[in-house]
């Protein structure tokens, strides 16, 4: 593999689909490999426009605006990081030569809809899954619950991220209000849920899993530590490396894990969500790219998971050690508003084995992640207290 100059005629050209706080690492672990990055989202001034080459600001669902910019930029690979983007049109890029996207264009299509991986993984691949159930109206969701599903159930738009649009459903009462939630809360107006009967399950986890070339120039797989996390309303808010497991849930977890990535293929780094119960693991979904859980990376492994993604990419190999045990905690906006601040910094790092990164998100949302605080301990109890005690003392002001 060779790498070019970055703005010379040898340039080895990268186009990020997406260029939020997780892309925003992906391009700087890129640029110290001496790549040229351009950095694409719906709006300016995201935060991995603030440190590529070049910045876009397009509608990445619109084929044509996707199409005329690729042929615009001329990039060698397109590295989707978010789920509203045209994807078939992306499948036409790749088989016309455009580019190569990561990992492929099919793994982009699958992903990007619940649907597709779902299928996928339960119907095809024949992984444990939870029970589940799609629907297009209100009357479908109704059916499906009360035809098999069940309460509780979880209902996500087939189309999102960060639990936007999922909500748990206890009783008949709240169905007509989570079919709203999840047809205002996903990235593309899909007009398609998933219902989900709900696992009783002791915790999850991400498995994150690297495809990369080995010294042969084959494929080879790759697991970091497993990865344990609290989610709410299915949106991440701290998480932990690594996740203590039985070492016959963390076989099945790889096992499933190899199984749903050999299928999708390419290379690069995927996020594996699973639900674990004793020694029982069921599938949940998969990125195609690093993970918000995996941010935890950043203060536990050799390779946090954006360097490995870029390696991986690029066709250079890859080390998935663990150093020490770590932790993150989520930091949120608390308000609305643009062009916010943040008090108490200089406090969170007077904590041991502390560290912060704060996004540069340009508009703060109450719910929106805007940083996270990472730390580290002899054992992930105390990595996660410190980590949630440093997220505490930064305070948004306006």
């Amino acid at each position: 593999m060779k790498i070019g100059t970055p703005l010379s005629s040898s340039a080895t050209k990268v186009m990020l689909l997406g260029s939020g706080e997780l892309g925003k690492e992906v391009i700087i672990a890129l640029q110290r490999l001496g790549v040229e990055v351009i950095a694409v989202d719906r709006y300016p001034n995201a935060p991995g426009h603030q440190v590529a080459h070049r910045a876009h600001v397009i509608n990445m669902a619109d084929p044509r605006a996707l199409r005329t910019l690729v042929e615009q930029e001329r990039p060698q690979l397109i590295v989707p990081e978010i789920e509203a983007i045209a994807t078939d049109e992306l499948v036409k890029i790749e088989q016309e030569g455009l580019a190569t996207v990561i990992p492929t264009a099919r793994a982009a299509q699958l992903t990007m809809n619940r649907e597709g991986i779902r299928r996928l993984a339960a119907e095809e691949l024949g992984l444990p899954t939870s029970p589940y159930a799609f629907a297009s109206t209100l009357a479908e969701l109704k059916t499906a619950i009360d035809g098999g599903i069940g309460y509780p159930c979880v209902v996500k738009p087939v189309m999102s991220s960060s639990g936007k649009g999922q909500s748990k459903v206890n009783t008949p009462d709240e169905v007509e209000a989570a079919w709203n939630y999840a047809s205002s809360g996903g990235r593309v107006d899909a007009g398609r849920v998933i219902i989900e009967g709900f696992i009783n399950f002791d915790y999850e986890i991400t498995q994150l899993t690297v495809r990369a070339c080995g010294e042969r120039g084959e494929v080879e797989t790759h697991f970091c530590e497993p990865i344990g996390h609290v989610q709410v309303h299915g949106d991440y808010v701290e998480s932990w490396q690594p996740q203590p497991m039985s070492e016959k849930a963390l076989q099945a977890s790889r096992d499933m894990a190899r199984k749903v990535t050999d299928s999708l293929g390419g290379q690069g780094l995927f996020g594996v969500e699973l639900f674990i119960k004793g020694d029982q693991v069921w599938f949940s979904e998969v990125s195609p790219r690093p993970h918000d859980t995996g941010m935890v990376t950043m203060c536990t492994q050799r390779l946090n998971e954006f360097e490995l993604h870029a390696r991986a990419i690029l066709g250079l190999p890859v080390d998935v050690s663990l150093r020490r045990p770590g932790a993150s905690a989520v930091i949120y906006g608390g308000m609305e508003a643009k062009g916010i601040a943040f008090a108490g910094v200089d406090q969170a790092l007077q904590l041991p084995e502390s560290g912060i990164r704060l996004f540069g998100k340009p508009e703060s949302f109450i719910r929106r992640r805007m940083g996270v605080a990472l730390a580290n301990a002899d054992g992930v109890d105390e990595a996660r207290e410190r980590a949630k005690a440093a997220a505490s003392k930064v305070k948004p002001v306006a």
